[in-house]
């Protein structure tokens, strides 16, 4: 989700391995601190009642030693910070970044990403004139910060498939309250609502669903889930992301990665960002994709994977954003996988805009801990009938397909790019894409 860097998630994959992407050897599923559930499913989530505050959040960890490992409910060996969830202003929140690291607890690097995540994020919700904005701002990243501290202390480690954690605090909906107040609803739209309901259809029938699509953003999947979450919160929920590995290593991402269901992955633009460790990477993305082909072989998985290799970036000359090209290993092993699962399979071409909310840096990293630009804007997300794979397997019918899929996220990209920045709205629809707003 390689993406949620909150980022996420998308990867590119080799001829040599089917994913050019991976992670270590060690893993573990440990939840470091006890909490209780505090949401239920999204389809009963309205746009401020699930709001978190930062004394909720203060109740869910009263005691500091009673914190339990979910997997094997051990006592934790660290006190944890209550710093941030005490903070009750905007000053005790900044003063309480300073004191950890005064405390060595927080790392200056960390500090100081989380700090100017704080002003981006207070900048970006006040964009949106909700009355609220104050308060959403302070309890949101109060929790934010508590969640951020929490992995520096205890870090969490992502299995190669990791699959959301709800409870006993809910990751979930900590990102989807979190993303919420960044996306103008106003001038937000859905493509082809109706194949969403189709998809969902299918997964019932015990089908598996790939959708292959372009990436922006480090919250493109919080943005899909709260576009689709009254009309197909069984999609928004369920949905698996091929993540690449930025979005399970940043501390500032890896709280809102710890919500989503994902297959951990290296980049192939990262591959070789370590030589030394390149070889490590190919072994832990061939676990990956032995976890994919298990998860598909059970039938009714709903699989989002960017065959691009990463987000999205502006045409350096003329600053215009359009979706990267994909790659046909990525697409054709993606296929294979589907094809050999046993169960009925489908391949859906996904569109997305919403870089406006999150930009990524202009052009690729090696570094972890990028600046994060936050802005408060619309979005858009549509999918087309699925495309049918050609029973050849020839090269050139390989790279015949990965066109088709990619023409048709082009086609509704740009038509979602003429309803949100054209400013056409509804009027931008087309013969074969109609929008909607399913939440008015």
């Amino acid at each position: 989700m390689s993406a949620l860097s909150l980022p996420f998630l998308s990867c590119t994959f080799s001829s040599t391995y089917p994913f050019s992407i991976s992670l270590n050897s060690s893993f573990s599923s440990l939840i470091p601190f006890q909490r209780v559930k505090l949401f239920g499913s999204t389809s009963k989530a309205t746009t401020r009642s699930f709001f978190l505050t930062a004394r909720a959040m203060a109740e869910l960890v009263k005691d500091k030693e009673s914190g339990v490992a979910a997997a094997g409910g051990g006592k934790m060996d660290i006190e944890h910070s209550r710093t941030f969830l005490e903070a009750r202003s905007e000053e005790e929140l900044l003063s309480g970044i300073k004191k950890e690291v005064e405390a060595r607890r927080l790392p200056s690097n960390v500090a100081a990403g989380m700090e100017e995540f704080y002003r981006n994020y207070k900048n970006a919700v006040f964009q949106s004139e909700d009355p609220a904005a104050a308060e959403t701002v302070l309890s949101n990243m109060a929790v934010a910060l508590d969640l951020m501290l929490l992995d520096v202390e205890d870090p969490f480690v992502f299995q190669p498939y990791h699959k959301a954690l709800r409870e006993p605090f809910d990751y979930y909906m900590f990102g989807q309250n979190y993303i919420r107040p960044l996306i103008d609803f106003r001038n937000s739209y859905v493509g082809n609502l109706s194949l969403f309901y189709e998809i969902e259809e299918k997964l019932k029938q015990g089908h598996n669903v790939v959708l292959f699509s372009n990436h922006q953003t480090e919250a493109d999947p919080a943005v899909i889930a709260l576009l689709l979450e009254k009309t197909n919160p069984h999609i928004a929920e369920n949905l698996i992301y091929v993540a690449g590995d930025r979005v399970i290593t940043d501390p500032l991402c890896k709280p809102f990665s710890m919500g989503r269901n994902l297959i951990c992955v290296y980049s192939k633009k990262h591959m070789y960002d370590v030589p030394e460790l390149a070889d490590m990477k190919r072994k832990a993305n061939i676990r990956s994709l032995k976890e994919m082909a298990l998860l598909l072989r059970t039938g009714s998985k709903l699989v989002w994977i960017a065959p691009s290799g990463g987000r999205d970036r502006p045409d350096p000359v003329t600053g215009e954003w359009n979706p990267a090209p994909f790659d046909s290993s990525s697409v054709d092993n993606m296929r294979r996988l589907i094809e050999s699962s046993g169960a009925p399979g489908h391949m859906y071409p996904l569109a997305l805009l919403c870089y406006d909310i999150m930009p990524p840096p202009s052009k690729v990293e090696k570094e972890i801990g990028e600046r994060r630009i936050i802005s408060f804007h619309g979005a858009g997300l549509s999918v087309a009938p699925e495309v049918a794979a050609n029973c050849e397997k020839s090269e050139e019918v390989k790279d015949v397909y990965t066109q088709a899929l990619y023409k048709s996220v082009t086609e509704q990209y740009n038509v979602l790019k003429s309803a949100i920045h054209g400013k056409q709205g509804l009027e931008a629809s087309t013969a074969g894409i109609a929008l909607s707003q399913p939440w008015n």
